[in-house]
């Protein structure tokens, strides 16, 4: 049976984490990126995580596009790799150099426990997973970072600093990339079966999670506990 379009793939895959977007954009560590009350300490532990988990992010998009059956989506996927770990970079730079950090002291800082669990998933999914589901694992990071982006430059920010972050995610640019993102996983998801789509759900969920989570591991600096 033709899967119904009616109602686009990611729109059904929205509905579905409502409550964990909900739960990103109450969390302290979001709301102090406005209201100025996020301590720069918890910034710095996770724009240097963040900077950490791009490089593997990268490293699941080149092999996500290593697979894709389409000539455009290997580019794409490719391409963002590329700019994941130039663009974002050249932000996390700029955060560094006001941090007063080397580019060898981000190096040599071991990943966190959250920030080791969500690369490791990622790179296993993209590694030993079907195309359609790699691509769904992938979305979070791309769709999620937009809408926060989005939410908290409506709001405002008390902190210059935080401003450059928020403007990074909520502009037209990184929108643009996030709707490609959006667009092939419609398509992909009208290519497969119901039971492909609801592994494709099964990821997304789960990386949406790995989401909040990130987000609480910066802000309580999460360290290994042994």
């Amino acid at each position: 049976m033709p899967y119904d379009t009616a109602m686009a793939f990611t729109e059904e895959l929205w509905r579905g984490i409502e409550p964990i977007y909900a739960a990103i954009l109450r969390h302290p560590f979001v709301r102090g990126l406005t209201d100025g009350s996020l301590p720069r300490p918890a910034f710095q532990f996770y724009a240097v995580q963040d900077a950490l988990y791009l490089r593997e992010f990268a490293r699941a998009l080149s092999l996500a596009g290593a697979r894709a059956p389409e000539d455009a989506w290997i580019i794409m996927f490719n391409e963002h790799a590329a700019g994941a770990l130039r663009v974002e970079r050249s932000l996390h730079e700029s955060f560094f150099k006001e941090f007063g950090l080397t580019a060898a002291d981000v190096a040599a800082t071991p990943l966190a426990p959250t920030n080791l669990a969500y690369c490791s998933y990622l790179l296993a999914t993209a590694y030993g997973s079907p195309f359609h589901e790699a691509v769904a694992a992938l979305l979070p990071c791309y769709w999620i970072y937009w809408e926060v982006g989005k939410a908290l430059e409506r709001a405002g920010s008390r902190d210059p600093l935080y401003t450059r972050w928020i403007g990074t995610y909520a502009s037209a640019d990184f929108g643009a990339v996030v709707q490609a993102v959006l667009d092939a996983t419609n398509e992909i998801a009208g290519r497969v079966g119901a039971e492909e789509r609801r592994q494709m759900s099964r990821h997304f969920t789960t990386t949406s999670r790995y989401e909040w989570m990130f987000w609480h591991m910066g802000y309580t600096r999460e360290g290994w506990p042994v």
